[in-house]
């Protein structure tokens, strides 16, 4: 099976810290891949040399088989990206959100009505697309950051955290689009998450991230048997890999960061 995403030797450093460590992994076409780790573990620093918003200091990244650093440009019309921060306007609709993000990726005219109401169908959006965003409840809001990372019908999508702040209905309801979006397109999908049930239903594939480097990688069940405990929870193989709980994570930064976002729909 060819691969999605070549990652090897990936390395970065800040000064003398080193945030990520020499870490190598694959993704597989059509898979949806994790990766967990507690706060500091170096996911959002890797997922950010993916999406070619920061180099690395040593290492390769391929896309594709396109080398990442030496291709940018053309890298970012292969990949979708939702990052945490909200990136949808609250002040205008759902509709032209999207037709503001089809302009700027410069899709011809004639394409762009088409793409942005095959989006709002798959993501059960159309009844809300003339609404103002600032009246969309917060899992309408995340698929519609989700449909904005689609517009241009990239190779890979990556999301990082992306039902981050939601309640248990919503961030199943995202579940739920991005399982419906892999078997209709076959999309690559990398995500980061702090929760283990999401990891558990949706990833193929999982690398545990700590202090900068791979811990363990496998299918949830792959990672179970490297515990010595086969009964064991995805949160338990989490544990015996990091001495970490995953959802003991989380600081003032994170906190507040989901508390504007809310603030900004109230």
């Amino acid at each position: 099976m060819p691969f999605s995403v070549e990652v090897k030797n990936l390395r970065k450093l800040f000064g003398k810290y080193e945030a990520v460590a020499g870490i190598s992994f694959t993704i597989n076409e059509g898979e949806v891949f994790g990766l967990l780790g507690p706060n500091g573990a170096g996911k959002t620093t890797t997922i950010r040399m993916i999406t070619t918003l920061l180099l690395p200091t040593s290492g390769e990244i391929k896309i594709e088989g396109i080398n990442v650093i030496k291709n940018g440009g053309y890298i970012r019309n292969l990949i979708g990206y939702v990052p945490q921060a909200l990136s949808a306007d609250s002040t205008l609709t759902g509709y032209e959100n999207l037709l503001i993000v089809a302009k700027l990726l410069c899709l011809p005219k004639k394409e762009r009505e088409e793409r942005i109401n095959h989006i709002l169908d798959i993501l059960n959006l159309s009844e809300a697309a003339n609404r103002i965003v600032k009246e969309y409840s917060g899992g309408m809001v995340r698929k519609l950051e989700i449909g904005q990372a689609l517009i241009h019908r990239p190779k890979l999508l990556i999301l990082d955290e992306p039902t981050v702040g939601l309640d248990p209905v919503a961030r199943r309801n995202v579940w739920e689009v991005l399982e419906a979006l892999k078997k209709e397109t076959g999309l690559t999908i990398l995500i980061t998450t702090h929760y283990m049930e999401e990891a558990e239903a949706m990833c193929d594939r999982v690398a545990i991230m700590n202090k900068g480097r791979i811990a363990a990688l496998g299918t949830p069940e792959e990672l179970k048997v490297m515990t010595g405990n086969k009964e064991a929870t995805l949160e338990d193989v989490f544990t015996f890999f990091t001495g970490n709980r995953l959802e003991s994570g989380g600081n003032f930064n994170e906190l507040r960061q989901v508390r504007r976002r809310i603030q900004r729909f109230d």
